[in-house]
């Protein structure tokens, strides 16, 4: 039975109880009263072990949880150090591609202007070979004009110097 019921039952017994005149004093049903202070004195224990049970229990429970948080911290600190072994990692690599990239940035430009400088070179010694082939050409041409030329006045006089005058 439930001690709080008991202590209600006491309490309803006295309630009831006579009082004498004039006094501080109750006639009480003393058979009442000792059948419920029996029921106590059986109740009592096991109320007490019911508690020392539920007090247990609460120990238990609240030893598992402390044991739970401590378990999820751990597993937190892990994952953090992870997080940040991760981050310095990935910094890290990034750092290196932007390096890389700047480095072949700067390749690049220098082969740029490398590949410019020897494009240059070539065209000019281009212009200055073709520049001689046309002169070649050019002088060719005169040659041949003037031989062409020369070659039409010999006959032009051949011409004038056999017909009869």
């Amino acid at each position: 039975m439930d001690i709080q019921h008991l202590v209600d039952t006491l309490e309803q017994a006295l309630n009831e109880s006579t009082r004498v005149p004039l006094s501080a004093y109750l006639i009480v049903n003393e058979e009442k009263v000792y059948s419920i202070l029996d029921q106590m004195r059986v109740a009592v224990p096991e109320e007490i072990r019911r508690a020392n049970r539920i007090e247990a229990e609460k120990d238990r429970i609240l030893a598992q949880a402390k044991e739970e948080a401590d378990r999820i911290r751990e597993l937190s600190r892990q994952e953090a150090g992870e997080l940040v072994k991760r981050d310095a990692i990935v910094n890290a690599a990034q750092h290196r591609a932007e390096n890389i990239l700047e480095r072949a940035r700067r390749d690049a430009e220098a082969l740029r202007q490398d590949a410019d400088v020897y494009i240059m070179d070539v065209l000019n010694k281009l212009e200055e070979d073709l520049m001689r082939t046309l002169k070649v050409v050019q002088n060719g041409l005169q040659k041949v004009e003037a031989d062409h030329q020369a070659a039409m006045q010999v006959g032009a006089d051949a011409a004038d110097s056999s017909r009869p005058g």
